[in-house]
């Protein structure tokens, strides 16, 4: 499959860009590098990165706060290019520093003004992310709350019927991550915002979108959760740092995030104030502008491409890679799910996928190793300690898949 998109070097020729130029040297850089660590952090297209640099040489030039008045217009923007990326009004679209933050900040406002009680229950993904499951343990043990394992399905997805049966008036908090970064597995997130509405749950509904944005088309509406948070530096290929929250109508209406500041709300008297409207109660005052900017270029080019481009142009990479890992003597593949992201994980018979991933590096294939405190329940079930991580995007090409998997063969002879 010939990709219909650029090698990902767009060349930035807007405002404050003297010579395009002057960042492509970055490109030859990349000449030799396969890059298969895209669920870690992507490469930023010339475009992206040069709209960071000339945003900070800007600053460097007339000052930080003139160079946003100067920007203000672009800066502003970027809250609805990240909407149309998940179909959510730019009202409802909070741009953060990570996912983890937008993630945080979500939960804050529920143990803030919905707290849980002894016997309300949480239920999360058997893959969940630990930086979601540890902040849920942490206020389970505080409350008194239990916290739940949903079971995977005979697919290895989260079973969306068994969970829709453990419903019940007790279950105050779902979180699901959609990609997790660790088994390929795509967990079907329509299916249970479809099975709380159903069941008529008042369950707050959280999505960790972090592996997903980027590479796989994202409909808020549809999906009915209360929070979708997602990082700027993975599949979309902005820069770290960088991350959004859409937060449902529910949660603008209900809650009120703490801690609040000047910036999400406005202190009207000696013991008053007045939240914010809309997501952006959900950010803070101080922000990384370049970084904003840049993320927002990034997201307007995935529009620009068409999400579903992209979504075809890294699956088909992906198998690719599979079927060439399980050709590999001792290599088995552990990705699951009908559905698989562009997430291909593999464990290695000697020397091991530490040493794997460090001799890749060597050999100019950027990978990644996943080890179980990523998610100890789903990684003890499978019997997993440590496994590769191989993660492509549209930059690489079928000939890139292949070196890649000769290069790791040379490595396990």
């Amino acid at each position: 499959m010939q990709l219909p998109v650029p090698a990902g070097e767009p060349i930035y020729t807007g405002r404050g860009c003297d010579s395009p130029d002057k960042v492509n040297p970055v490109s030859a850089l990349r000449s030799s590098l396969i890059h298969l660590n895209n669920a870690g952090s992507a490469l930023p297209s010339t475009h992206t990165l040069s709209t960071q640099v000339d945003y900070l040489i800007r600053e460097s030039q007339i000052g930080g706060y003139e160079a946003f008045a100067e920007y203000a217009d672009d800066l502003h923007a970027v809250h609805a290019q990240v909407g149309a990326l998940v179909n959510c009004p730019s009202e409802q679209v909070a741009l953060v520093e990570s996912a983890t933050v937008g993630w945080d900040r979500a939960l804050q406002a529920i143990a803030h003004d919905d707290p849980l009680e002894p016997g309300d229950r949480i239920l999360v993904a058997s893959s969940e992310y630990a930086s979601n499951v540890i902040p849920l343990m942490q206020l389970a043990n505080k409350t008194g709350a239990q916290l739940e394992f949903i079971p995977d399905g005979p697919d290895g997805d989260v079973d969306v019927e068994a969970f829709a049966g453990t419903l019940d008036e007790r279950v105050r908090i779902v979180s699901i991550t959609h990609a997790p970064s660790h088994n390929g597995v795509v967990n079907d997130i329509v299916g249970i915002g479809d099975a709380l509405r159903f069941n008529g749950s008042p369950a707050w509904y959280l999505v960790d979108a972090c592996q997903s944005a980027g590479q796989l088309p994202l409909d808020f509406s549809r999906i009915g959760c209360d929070a979708l948070s997602a990082t700027g530096r993975k599949f979309i290929r902005g820069p770290r740092g960088t991350g959004f929250v859409a937060a449902s109508q529910r949660m603008l209406n209900d809650l009120e995030p703490f801690p609040l500041d000047l910036h999400s709300a406005t202190w009207t008297g000696p013991g008053s104030y007045r939240v914010r409207s809309g997501a952006r109660r959900f950010e803070t005052w101080e922000a990384s502008y370049a970084a904003i900017l840049a993320l927002g270029c990034a997201v307007q080019e995935i529009l620009d491409v068409g999400i579903d481009v992209i979504h075809a142009a890294i699956s088909a990479r992906a198998e690719q890679l599979r079927l060439g890992l399980a050709e590999l003597p001792g290599v088995q593949v552990r990705d699951r799910g009908k559905q698989r992201s562009g997430i291909v994980t593999a464990t290695m018979p000697a020397p091991g996928a530490a040493a794997v991933v460090t001799q890749l590096r060597d050999a100019g294939v950027n990978a990644s190793l996943s080890t179980a405190d990523y998610a100890p329940i789903d990684f003890a079930e499978h019997e997993i300690t440590e496994q590769v991580r191989l993660s492509p995007h549209t930059y690489i090409s079928e000939d890139d898949i292949d070196q890649a998997v000769a290069r790791l063969q040379n490595i396990l002879q």
